[in-house]
């Protein structure tokens, strides 16, 4: 249970730095505790898709993987950041990402952010 709450905690801390730093990365409310909500439940889409539909797009993409070295996992990252953004839409949620290139440097920073943080954070695998 702590290991999941780390996960969404770093989740949440990328998503808000993606925001932060890309223009086109939205994420609107009325106050700040509106937003602070809207951050942490789009952070559990965000690592329900990323659990349970990345695992089939990244099996399904594995030539293109090997084919080139690896860069699909940028266009991998930039999907299921779109479909975060059209889940969110759906469970009208204040959360919007605009475009595919947007989603691929969200995605990026998203990436980097995330793993530095689960680098800091403790991990309980007891």
């Amino acid at each position: 249970m702590m290991n999941f709450l780390v996960k969404t905690i770093a989740n949440a801390a990328a998503l808000a730095v993606a925001i932060w730093l890309v223009q086109d990365i939205t994420l609107t409310g009325d106050s700040t505790a509106k937003k602070t909500v809207t951050l942490i439940i789009v952070a559990l889409l965000f690592g329900l898709v990323n659990f349970l539909v990345k695992p089939i797009v990244q099996l399904l993409t594995l030539p293109l993987f090997i084919l080139t070295l690896g860069l699909i996992t940028l266009v991998v990252n930039a999907l299921m950041l779109l479909l975060t953004s059209w889940l969110a839409g759906v469970l009208d949620l204040d959360f919007h990402v605009e475009g595919f290139w947007t989603a691929v440097l969200g995605g990026l920073i998203i990436s980097v952010v995330s793993w530095a943080l689960n680098v800091v954070l403790p991990d309980s695998r007891d």
